[in-house]
């Protein structure tokens, strides 16, 4: 499939479809400081490396005071991330989306690849905060509610993504992250039920 612009085009050059939401929702929120906050979100979730340094912060606290149930829970929020992290590539690398390219999305912040579906800050972010607040004992809302939104809103605010990519990347967080409380109600009690505090 081509990598070349898709943003459709309406009469006299105006942007049509997703392109013009996009640029509605710029439009309506983007100043200095969104911008300056998208970026600062954009470089923490890049790669998911962001949500490992806290789900490995969670697991090394979580062995201090014993609570083995939880440094498996934080160890499990790294490993959900980063999976999702690594479907959302290769799912963008199988639908080959390009990113938004019309000339009046304002693109905020440079993006390690070319390519636009789904979002997969969107993707590993979803994925670490309904892990994140499984691992600290949240209410399975709570961190997502607070996280997810103004990360999704970011990438519209920088540009560099559409909003079916944000909204897709955040569903299929959600499923990694399903898939890996699904595993753990499986097997995760059964393989650490014998395990002794610090072994």
């Amino acid at each position: 499939m081509s990598s070349e612009s898709t943003d459709v085009v309406a009469p006299g050059g105006k942007p049509a479809g997703e392109a013009a939401i996009l640029v509605g929702i710029q439009s309506a929120i983007t100043n200095p400081t969104t911008v300056k906050a998208a970026r600062g979100l954009s470089h923490f979730g890049e790669h998911s490396l962001g949500w490992l340094a806290l789900a490995g912060a969670g697991a090394l606290l979580a062995a201090r005071r014993g609570d083995e149930t939880a440094k498996r829970r934080y160890i499990e929020a790294g490993i959900g991330a980063f999976g999702a992290h690594a479907a959302s590539v290769i799912i963008k690398r199988i639908v080959r989306r390009p990113r938004p390219n019309h000339p009046d999305i304002r693109v905020g912040v440079g993006t390690p690849s070319k390519l636009s579906f789904p979002s997969s800050h969107a993707t590993s972010t979803t994925a670490a905060a309904i892990l994140l607040g499984r691992a600290a004992g949240l209410g399975p809302a709570t961190l997502p509610a607070v996280i997810v939104p103004p990360m999704l809103l970011s990438r519209l605010v920088l540009g560099v993504h559409y909003p079916t990519d944000v909204l897709a990347g955040a569903a299929i967080g959600a499923a990694s992250a399903g898939a890996v409380i699904a595993g753990d109600k499986l097997v995760g009690d059964r393989l650490f039920a014998n395990r002794k505090p610090g072994v």
